[in-house]
């Protein structure tokens, strides 16, 4: 099942470019099953030098994106300037949130960002299968748990890791 809408995607460019682009490798593959719509297709961040430039083209990437996902690195907790910036935009967005540890944590663990802490938020490993199962079926849970005003970090419980064969 292909996710239809936009899928939003921050990450630190610097040290965790390799594992935004196996995500984009795994979507384009015929030979799986994993696919989304990635907003960054939307439009470049043309000017580099002019931070105000860069949000107005990432402020449109969010107002076609109905899902945020954050690729946490051993760096990203540090980064204020643009990933914490798409954090806080997401949360004021409500949009829903799937935290990927790079570390292949299935919690929160001490490279969370203090700024997801608290949050409506599901903390998954970096697995294909795992991201896919978060894509398909957190966007329902995170309505869910918002109309009940159940705001908190979530995770997924063993026994999904063990129906999606991931140990």
């Amino acid at each position: 099942m292909t996710y239809k809408n936009k899928v939003y995607i921050a990450f630190d460019g610097d040290s965790d470019m390799r594992y935004y682009t196996m995500l984009e490798a795994w979507s384009k593959n015929e030979n799986n099953d994993f696919e989304f719509h990635n907003a960054h297709d939307l439009n470049t961040a043309r000017d580099s030098s002019n931070e105000e430039s860069i949000k107005k083209d990432l402020r449109i990437r969010f107002a076609n994106s109905k899902l945020f996902i954050l690729l946490i690195g051993k760096h990203t907790k540090n980064l204020t300037k643009f990933v914490k910036w798409e954090i806080e935009t997401a949360i004021k967005l409500k949009l829903p949130i799937i935290a990927v540890n790079l570390n292949d944590s299935k919690r929160p663990d001490e490279l969370e960002p203090s700024t997801l802490k608290n949050q409506l938020a599901i903390f998954i490993p970096y697995k294909r299968k795992v991201i896919k199962y978060a894509i398909d079926n957190w966007p329902a849970s995170d309505h869910e748990y918002r109309k009940n005003n159940e705001i908190n970090n979530y995770y997924y419980v063993d026994s999904i890791y063990k129906n999606l064969e991931i140990d």
